[in-house]
């Protein structure tokens, strides 16, 4: 009994009646003006639901009215574009009319078949139901009761029939669904990339100052010492450029990327390895300026990634690091001595890093012992 009258006490059961009700009130005007032609206004909800933006406004009332305790209903959230999304619209405005008209009907004369059978009991004339009218009877004051159960049961239900046409024709259509989805992909992605543009640029800066700061106190050498000082404001300037820069794009969502490095800048990365104590050998062949723009962001990536394994892991060994651009492909090669003849480079976010941002250029990455006593990584980048 108390789960039947629960709905008496909950705020939507009223909101629903009320999203019943509105339709009606505005229609009714037209039906006291012409009621001989009720069906035109039916008509014209067609052409009101083609229009795009009306499914914005149905279903702002809809989460209102209908769903007012869910968090996120599951609701279209943009205007019907697709013609079938449209039809759905006027589908649902006509359903939501046709209902609304069922429940004001049912509002107004159930009341009064109740008060009409109540006046009856004891002998009170009504003009309402005639066929009622008569002499009084004493079972009429047991029915009086019933009309109201029925308009309690009826309002329930429609709200409930109502919203869950309203999830039917107002939600999302597939389409829909699958261009949130890849919405959400993509800022997952964007999110991941700025995660890995982070943990390079201020993961290079900070091995560069820790190195600089460890070598400059033990050469014990004011000279070492400014040239340390110097490469660490180096290094540290251009880390704050970046996260400047990644901080601008997730405060703005829609603020446009400023320029990122690309392979041209690389001699930044030697500079700063060499000022770190690394004897760093380099070779570099074929125009590095006509590298399309991701390869060429992405190969300075995985450049100064690898230079920050070196310096990190191996300290400041002789390392040599080859580009060349050849066969519609970008070679990227870092290979140094291992610390000692077990040991290998860390193999944590660095490296899987170096092999995502290959892969998803088309790419492939190989990275670990080259079985000379030399650790490398070298990866390969189509510039199609």
């Amino acid at each position: 009994m108390v789960r039947l009258l629960r709905p008496l006490v909950r705020g939507r059961t009223y909101t629903r009646l009320l999203h019943l009700w509105v339709p009606v009130a505005a229609l009714s005007v037209w039906w006291w003006v012409e009621p001989e032609l009720p069906w035109v206004p039916l008509l014209v909800l067609v052409a009101v639901g083609l229009i795009p933006a009306v499914r914005v406004g149905e279903v702002m009332q809809a989460r209102l009215l209908l769903t007012p305790d869910e968090a996120e209903p599951d609701f279209a959230t943009l205007p019907a574009i697709a013609w079938r999304d449209r039809w759905r619209t006027v589908l649902w405005l006509e359903v939501r009319t046709l209902l609304g008209g069922v429940a004001a009907y049912l509002t107004v004369w159930l009341p009064i078949v109740a008060y009409t059978l109540a006046a009856r009991t004891v002998g009170h004339e009504t003009e309402d139901l005639p066929a009622l009218s008569g002499q009084p009877q004493w079972f009429y004051g047991l029915l009086a009761p019933l009309p109201l159960l029925v308009l309690y049961a009826a309002v329930v239900g429609l709200g409930e029939v109502l919203t869950a046409a309203a999830r039917r024709l107002l939600g999302p259509s597939a389409a829909e669904r699958l261009t949130a989805l890849e919405v959400r992909t993509e800022q997952l992605l964007e999110r991941t990339r700025i995660a890995r543009e982070l943990h390079d640029s201020i993961g290079h800066a900070l091995t560069v100052a820790v190195v600089q700061a460890g070598a400059a106190r033990a050469a014990n050498s004011p000279e070492f010492t400014d040239r340390a000082l110097t490469a660490i404001e180096e290094t540290g300037r251009a880390a704050l450029e970046d996260l400047e820069r990644v901080l601008g794009v997730l405060r703005e969502a829609e603020r446009p990327v400023s320029a990122r490095p690309t392979l041209t800048d690389a001699d930044r990365l030697l500079e700063s390895a060499r000022a770190s104590g690394a004897k760093v050998d380099a070779e570099v062949t074929g125009p590095l300026e006509s590298l399309p723009g991701p390869v060429s962001r992405e190969g300075y990536r995985i450049l100064q990634e690898a230079l920050t394994n070196v310096l990190r892991h191996a300290g400041p060994v002789p390392a040599l690091v080859r580009i060349g651009v050849a066969d519609g492909a970008l070679t990227l090669e870092v290979r140094n001595a291992l610390p000692d003849a077990g040991a290998a480079p860390g193999r944590g976010s660095g490296l899987r890093g170096i092999r995502e941002r290959a892969a998803l250029l088309g790419g492939r990455a190989r990275t670990g012992p080259d079985g000379a006593g030399d650790w490398q990584v070298r990866v390969e980048l189509p510039l199609g």
